[in-house]
């Protein structure tokens, strides 16, 4: 017979509303997310911390979902993809990578714009530099940066003239 674990009950401020999951001690924040809330957009790529895909951000910082215990979460003001769309239009962020083609096969595209939300938060205006630093933790395996790149200097320009 297999060793059921028991599970706990954590709670998670999620996009502003409070979600109850019950999870293992060793279940990852992106598990609870997709599994307990039903939040798919945070993606699993390599489960290793490696590509980014799973980036939420956690009290307004980015951090890697998969490397994340749910129990840590617990307290955090959590903040995925779905909490960035409005009800009648996209973020500007998630609205200059459709413009400017900054997604190939989108798997990736929900860390990066989450990476990005993040640093535009802090920095309206950042050089391009800033940009490449700020996304280096994110990979895309199937395009060369350069309209990820362009993406965000739009956003940024967007959410200035606003």
């Amino acid at each position: 017979m297999a060793n059921k674990q028991s599970r706990q009950i954590v709670r998670l401020d999620v996009n502003g509303a409070t979600h109850e999951v019950a999870v293992r001690p060793q279940d990852t924040l992106a598990l609870a997310l997709r599994d307990g809330c039903g939040l798919t957009g945070t993606k699993i790529g390599c489960d290793l911390g490696t590509c980014g895909c799973c980036t939420v951000l956690a009290n307004g910082r980015p951090i890697l979902a998969c490397l994340t215990l749910a129990l840590e979460a617990e307290g955090q003001q959590l903040e995925t993809i779905e909490g960035l769309t409005g009800a009648e239009r996209l973020h500007p962020v998630q609205q200059a990578f459709a413009t400017c083609g900054g997604s190939q096969c989108g798997y990736c595209t929900p860390g990066f714009v989450m990476t990005s939300v993040a640093l535009l938060r802090r920095n309206e205006a950042p050089t391009r530099d800033e940009i490449k630093s700020a996304i280096a933790g994110n990979l895309c395996r199937c395009t060369g940066y350069a309209k990820i790149v362009e993406a965000v200097e739009t956003a940024a320009a967007d959410m200035r003239n606003a």
